[in-house]
């Protein structure tokens, strides 16, 4: 089928580029930054090239670079921020650090007509997320569009096929994104329409048992609709041969043990209680990160456990892409923060480690859970991290603070829920402080905790804008929460969109 291929400089949103493009019925797979032009042609039927963003600064001794016979390829590419800058300073072009950066949403002027920017009308609202700036551009090149702080935000070459962009195109912040991608693969590339993800459930299949054969394999199932989904496809290729284990941290939703009994009748289903082993190992620990690794290393103590008495030899996670690319898996990226499942885990394990759904992204991996018929009470479940409650509560975490985080967040999936809101969020949750503030609760002085509520609005966890909830849902979250849960006497609305912000607060 028709390709388009992401190359990798390590940006956040690299992966959120071959989503966009799948979205638009048209497979794309991410590879190296350096991938080499022969290995690049082997590709059956590759339409495109797309030059990813980076943290780090094209005139660096160390910066990544691309194989610079891909700009005489005659293969269509497009540059995004970094890959920009690569496009400019590898053909003669010159970047510098601009005297200011731009971060978040920019007004940017359209100088003149571009297939690229076909469409958009100026000036257009677009997602900058950089300081470096092109201040020069190849000779052949033309200026497409400026801002105030990077005079050249767009540029193109014609006679190569070559265009590039300063900003993102690919997050949903920018005004006529998902345009700028349609002009790149349709109207530049010629791509057809050929790609969903649930063709792909043959193909994981077909993975499934080449790895794993007539193994045995174990897999934590938490009842989040990733390891859920992965729970199935692995047990409709192996059967009773993967060993599902569900493990009660002490550090789970409310009432989340007795639903798993229930909703995995036909699993191999083990139910361990861990919450001692849990509080123990986060007892003193602060860091967020440490918090996240002492989890991570609780978990795989218990499943290795588990392995040993059934005789397991490989671990299936229901890693996907965006958990990978936020642990700093690839090359050049950055680690945001560590999923108790990548970056999370101890570096010698037992285990060997496999992840059938790690090139999916969430929204896929929930259409394929609807295609082998999970049940909606999964399918349609909020985002519930590995770590759990460990990371809804910041600070210290232990089994009294647990509990309080546990009611709140409980109230706050109530409320939205009552109000029909449920369905239309990303997540919804309480995070706890380990602050305390003055109150007054039946005409005397508290001095208890603040929660914070966060509403947040998504479509594939690489970016979220905070929720506008209606002021009277959120006064119901909060009265319940400071009547309901007797530690608390204060809540306050997280307004913050991802980025500069994440999902949650550690």
């Amino acid at each position: 089928m028709d390709t388009i291929i992401v190359l990798d400089f390590g940006g956040q949103y690299c992966h959120l580029i071959s989503r966009r493009v799948r979205e638009l019925g048209v497979y794309c797979s991410v590879l190296p930054g350096n991938t080499k032009i022969e290995e690049l042609k082997e590709i059956t039927r590759l339409k495109g090239i797309i030059l990813s963003g980076g943290a780090a600064s094209v005139y660096d001794k160390t910066a990544p670079k691309c194989d610079e016979r891909i700009f005489k390829s005659g293969i269509p590419l497009l540059g995004i921020c970094y890959g920009l800058h690569l496009i400019a300073a590898l053909n003669g072009g010159e970047v510098l650090s601009g005297k200011a950066g731009e971060f978040g949403l920019t007004l940017m002027e359209i100088k003149s007509q571009s297939q690229i920017l076909c469409g958009l009308k100026t000036p257009v609202k677009v997602w900058m997320n950089h300081r470096d700036i092109a201040t020069k551009i190849p000779a052949g090149y033309n200026v497409i569009a400026s801002t105030s702080s990077s005079p050249i935000a767009a540029f193109e070459c014609l006679a190569e096929g070559i265009f590039a962009v300063q900003f993102h195109p690919e997050v949903t912040h920018t005004d006529g994104g998902n345009l700028i991608l349609e002009n790149f693969v349709f109207g530049i590339c010629s791509a057809k329409k050929e790609w969903d993800a649930a063709s792909m459930i043959g193909e994981i299949k077909e993975e499934i048992s080449q790895v794993i054969g007539s193994r045995k394999a174990i897999i934590g199932l938490s009842g989040g609709v990733d390891s859920s989904t992965a729970a199935m496809l692995v047990s409709n290729v192996i059967g009773k041969n993967l060993v599902a284990v569900y493990v009660d941290t002490g550090l789970m939703r409310q009432g989340e043990t007795e639903f798993m009994k229930k909703a995995f009748p036909g699993l191999n289903l083990t139910i361990i209680d861990a919450h001692e082993r849990f509080f123990d190992a986060l007892k003193g620990v602060t860091e967020p990160e440490m918090k996240r690794k002492a989890i991570g290393k609780a978990f795989i103590e218990v499943f290795d456990e588990v392995a040993g008495k059934e005789k397991v030899e490989i671990l299936i996670q229901g890693t996907i892409y965006s958990d990978r690319i936020e642990s700093g898996i690839t090359k050049n990226s950055s680690n945001i923060k560590s999923h108790h499942n990548v970056g999370g885990l101890p570096e010698h394990m037992r285990l060997q480690i496999y992840e059938p759904l790690r090139l999916l992204y969430k929204d896929e991996v929930r259409g394929i859970a609807k295609t082998i018929h999970l049940p909606e009470e999964i399918t349609k479940r909020h985002v519930f991290p590995g770590p759990g409650l460990g990371i809804r509560i910041v600070g210290e975490v232990t089994e009294e603070k647990a509990h309080i985080a546990r009611k709140a967040n409980q109230i706050v999936e109530d409320e939205l829920k009552q109000a029909k809101l449920y369905d239309k969020v990303w997540m919804g949750f309480a995070v706890l402080l380990p602050i305390k503030s003055v109150g007054i609760q039946g005409d005397s002085r508290s001095y208890k905790y603040p929660v914070v509520v966060r509403i947040i609005e998504s479509k594939d966890a690489m970016t979220a804008n905070f929720s506008r909830v209606p002021y009277d849902v959120l006064e119901k979250i909060s009265t319940r929460i400071t009547n309901e849960v007797a530690e608390v006497n204060r809540v306050v609305y997280d307004i913050s969109n991802k980025p500069p912000a994440t999902m949650e607060w550690e």
